[in-house]
């Protein structure tokens, strides 16, 4: 071999020596080194937030007994009234074809009762002259008695038709608007001159006013599907008031509708809850509400964080890498119950394992296209 052609030789040689060597230390570069970390105990509260409304337990509508105009309102909003307590008052608006009706039958009433009364009075001056018998003298009494009360009769309900109420009769009138029960007055709807119907089988009539305790309050929202079948009567819940910041109030479950309404393509269920109040805080009526509920709960059970779980592509199973000697090792699991952050580890592992954490990894793993040391 000339020594050209060895010279050539030994420059190759040398260059494949420093190509591997290059490679080499690139590949060291891109071995990747995980932290790991192990599975612990913890307590899993699973939770589900209903959303709705504060209100009181029971809100009483004061409606007219009678249709007219309100004449004057003596209350405002936000009063506090006891049972029998006026509110507003009504002018009474005669319906003017029962106005007639009601004057036609005084005037054919008080005709009956003058004739009854003369002839009472004639029929009397005979028989204290012995006359006639006593049996025409009753007949003729009678007579003039029916003829008053049926005049007495139409002359109130002539009264009523005009003032809604009787004079002298010692009864509440129609046209006082009182309350019907104790506690604050949520909304006054009418003001002076507006015209009100009265309440009867066929018309619910107009609200006066609405009145309710207001140291009595329920939770109102609703719940997913999904959801309600995990509820239970009598669960503690706590309440969140979108007005009132960094405060909780405990509430119990009371009541889970048997049927629930479709909205927005989903099934909901209404729910109501007892609030206890806390007297530093004026809760009003309306507030909007959310309700933390504890769905399912597990006391010290084997976790792992949810951030280290991956899923198969195909198999869609949960999983983890457990560190086996300098290697790492697939193991699936089988998973309890999740508040989002943990979550519940039936089998796959033990509390000994240590785990991938794979947002642990170096920052050559997004660029090696996922080269890992398995």
């Amino acid at each position: 071999m000339s020594k050209r052609a060895k010279i050539i030789l030994g420059v190759i040689v040398a260059l494949f020596i420093v190509a591997l060597i290059w490679f080499g230390k690139k590949n060291e570069k891109s071995i990747i080194t995980f932290e790991t970390e192990t599975p612990f105990k913890a307590t899993i509260v699973k939770k589900t937030v209903a959303t709705g409304k504060v209100i009181p337990l029971e809100e009483v509508e004061i409606k007219p007994q009678i249709s007219g105009i309100i004449d004057k309102v003596y209350l405002e909003e936000g009063a506090i009234v006891k049972a029998g307590d006026l509110i507003a008052t009504v002018r009474i608006v005669p319906n003017v074809q029962a106005l007639n009706s009601a004057t036609g039958r005084v005037k054919n009433n008080q005709l009956t009762f003058n004739n009854a009364k003369n002839s009472y009075n004639r029929t009397k001056n005979l028989f204290d002259k012995g006359v006639v018998s006593r049996q025409d003298f009753e007949t003729a009494e009678l007579s003039f008695n029916n003829a008053k009360v049926n005049l007495e009769n139409s002359q109130s309900d002539l009264e009523i038709i005009q003032k809604g109420s009787i004079a002298g009769s010692g009864s509440t009138t129609n046209t006082n608007i009182r309350a019907t029960a104790s506690g604050m007055i949520l909304e006054i709807p009418v003001k002076k001159g507006y015209q009100v119907t009265q309440t009867n089988d066929f018309n619910a009539g107009t609200t006066i006013a609405s009145i309710a305790d207001m140291t009595k309050m329920i939770f109102e929202g609703k719940v997913d599907e999904s959801e309600v079948g995990k509820l239970i009567n009598g669960t503690h819940i706590e309440v969140s008031l979108g007005a009132i910041e960094n405060k909780k109030f405990p509430a119990k479950l009371n009541f889970i509708a048997p049927k629930g309404t479709e909205e927005g393509g989903a099934v909901q269920f209404k729910i109501k809850a007892d609030v206890t109040l806390d007297g530093k805080y004026f809760i009003r009526a309306g507030y909007s509400a959310n309700a933390d509920i504890v769905l399912e709960k597990k006391d010290s059970v084997l976790s792992i964080r949810e951030a280290l779980l991956r899923f198969d592509k195909k198999t869609e199973e949960p999983y983890v890498e457990v560190k086996v000697g300098e290697k790492f090792e697939k193991r699936e699991l089988k998973l309890g119950t999740s508040d989002g952050i943990n979550v519940e580890v039936l089998s796959g592992i033990t509390k000994d394992d240590e785990i991938k954490i794979w947002n642990k990894a170096s920052k050559d793993d997004k660029n090696n296209n996922g080269r890992r040391n398995n």
